[in-house]
């Protein structure tokens, strides 16, 4: 089933497997194989199983719940990322967006980390890139202990980077 000694990752051949499970088995809302079930199955490390889950979740076909699991996703509830943009990337993308329409104004909090896992059914690792991009980008600041904030509006960015 899994070439283990060719040129495409093991993640992404376990990814396909587990797609290919998905449309012909499953329904929207049920239960999908657990990061423990895809080490088991496919004799791989916790690492590569999480990679797994992460392109499903990155094509929107999975959606993940802290402490209860991950869940074939229903078609339109919740956005879907696609292939080619991760999902930090559409989370810095939203909030980007949310600052250029004024809904964020300059030195105003963003939503905490916590906020936006919630809000994005995320792993907290992939807001924190979500924000370190935006911070690299010059949308943000982060102060310590205390939270994120919007830039002032002369520190923005000149060009649309990262859209």
């Amino acid at each position: 089933m899994l070439n283990r000694e060719g040129a495409r990752y093991l993640y992404l051949q376990i990814s396909e497997v587990i797609r290919s499970r998905i449309i012909a088995e499953l329904s929207p809302g049920d239960v999908v194989i657990s990061e423990a079930g895809i080490q088991r199955e496919f004799n791989v490390a916790r690492t590569t199983a999480r990679r797994a889950i992460r392109v499903l979740r990155n094509q929107g076909l999975v959606h993940t719940r802290q402490g209860q699991g991950t869940f074939v996703s229903v078609p339109g509830e919740l956005q879907p990322v696609g292939r080619d943009k991760p999902l930090y990337r559409h989370i810095a993308g939203e909030i980007r967006e949310r600052i250029k329409a004024g809904d964020l104004a300059a030195r105003q909090q963003i939503p905490s980390e916590v906020t936006l896992v919630r809000s994005y059914e995320a792993a907290r690792e992939t807001v924190r890139r979500a924000i370190a991009l935006l911070r690299d980008e010059g949308w943000v600041y982060s102060v310590p202990h205390r939270g994120t904030y919007v830039s002032p509006e002369e520190q923005w960015p000149s060009t649309t980077a990262g859209n």
